[in-house]
């Protein structure tokens, strides 16, 4: 399974607004950066307190990638529309 796949059906159960989800995945040399941007007014929600929320999306993806046995970096970057 594709890390934006699970990115995305992660971000789209927390946020309101499901129809301004976009989640791009770029791939480099040892850097996988995915992408996530949402509606404004679905930030705080997606973020969570203290980040809470962002910090549980990353621990999920991070390790479904650990399962796909993929020894690379993984960044997930949250961005507003």
């Amino acid at each position: 399974m594709n890390l934006d796949l699970i990115t995305e059906f992660l971000v789209k159960s927390v946020v309101k607004e499901k129809d301004m989800v976009s989640v791009k995945q770029y791939e480099e040399d040892e850097l996988i950066t995915i992408e996530v941007l949402a509606s404004k007014d679905d930030m705080p929600s997606l973020i969570g307190k203290q980040g809470v929320i962002a910090k549980a999306i990353r621990t999920l993806v991070i390790a479904s990638a650990c399962t796909q046995e993929n020894h690379k970096t993984i960044k997930v970057n949250f961005n507003s529309i």
